[in-house]
């Protein structure tokens, strides 16, 4: 069973840095892709950024430019580097981990990590 951790999360203010970390456990295989979602007070979650196991990343138009995935693929960790944070940013940040077997999809969550950005 595949476990992911998050971490790095925690206060910041407006305009502030933050970086995440995802962990992914017990998988001897490569995640083919690994992303970052957010879930805010009171709406759906969302994709924040995705990144495959070829290094192609993926934004949302919100973070476009102030945030960067990166991954570290033979340790299934993915990173996400967040700068000029804004209010809006606020939300609990999930890593989730994707693999392709035997052509189906199989995706794993980590139990999130909140992201405050206020004064």
């Amino acid at each position: 069973q595949v476990q992911l951790v998050e971490s790095g999360g925690g206060l910041v203010q407006p305009g502030g840095s933050l970086g995440l970390s995802c962990a992914a456990s017990g998988s001897i295989v490569s995640a083919n892709r690994m992303g970052w979602y957010r879930q805010a007070p009171g709406k759906e979650r969302e994709l924040v950024a995705t990144i495959t196991s070829g290094r192609t990343t993926d934004y949302a138009d919100a973070v476009k430019g102030r945030f960067t995935i990166s991954r570290d693929g033979a340790e299934n960790t993915v990173y996400l580097q967040m700068n000029s944070l804004k209010p809006e940013d606020t939300a609990v940040y999930y890593c989730s981990a994707h693999f392709l077997i035997g052509g189906r999809w199989a995706a794993y969550w980590g139990k999130g990590t909140l992201v405050t950005v206020s004064l």
